[in-house]
């Protein structure tokens, strides 16, 4: 199996001191091995990032059971969760997603002032007309997307341009929606790796 997408970047050179707060929000599989590889890879960069465990410990192997598992749980325990974390953290910081992380993002986006960032990966995350002026976001989706179809993507586009935030989409044709999982038959390592560096660019010119 090809190198995981977090390791593909060798080397990084960053200021002195943490670069950003993150907090990074699992995909609807749960949070797995994937999301604390991205985690570790992170940190080996400078940055303090946290995982909520928005399942309490339960993961899923299928997407299927990833729905029902997100089902089983609740969206109100899931976003609970997800406000408990970050009410525990003072300043700014990056509100990350993964797939049903980026709708985990968009629920907190409105109820947090202190805001440095929104990086979003498989997803789409409302970006509300209440946040600061020029907000940097970034997203990365599949081309076409199973579930972001070229309707949604384009409002979403579309809202963000006359919106005070200043948001980059990268789109990658002819992937499967999650694309950077080595685990799954999603993986694509060429557009994962593009996707990580354009993520590690993001973070450091925050």
């Amino acid at each position: 199996m090809p190198a995981p997408w977090w390791s593909v970047v060798s080397r990084v050179v960053w200021d002195d001191g943490p670069v950003a707060l993150i907090v990074l929000f699992h995909s609807v599989y749960g949070l797995r091995p994937v999301e604390l590889g991205v985690a570790a890879r992170l940190r080996a960069g400078g940055h303090s990032v946290f995982t909520p465990d928005l399942y309490a410990g339960m993961a899923a192997d299928t997407v299927e059971d990833g729905f029902a598992l997100a089902e089983q749980v609740g969206w109100p325990a899931i976003t609970g969760r997800a406000r408990d974390a970050i009410g525990k953290l003072s300043g700014d910081v990056v509100l990350a997603g993964i797939s049903m992380g980026a709708s985990v993002v968009e629920a907190l986006l409105p109820e947090r002032a202190r805001i440095a960032g929104v990086l979003l990966w498989h997803g789409l995350a409302d970006i509300p007309a209440t946040v600061r002026s020029a907000l940097p976001v970034q997203a990365h989706l599949a081309d076409p997307d199973q579930y972001f179809p070229a309707a949604r993507v384009a409002g979403w586009t579309g809202a963000v341009d006359a919106g005070p935030a200043e948001a980059e989409l990268f789109a990658y044709p002819r992937v499967g929606h999650f694309f950077t999982d080595p685990t799954l038959p999603d993986y694509d390592p060429s557009a994962a790796a593009l996707a990580w560096e354009r993520s590690v660019g993001f973070l450091g010119r925050l």
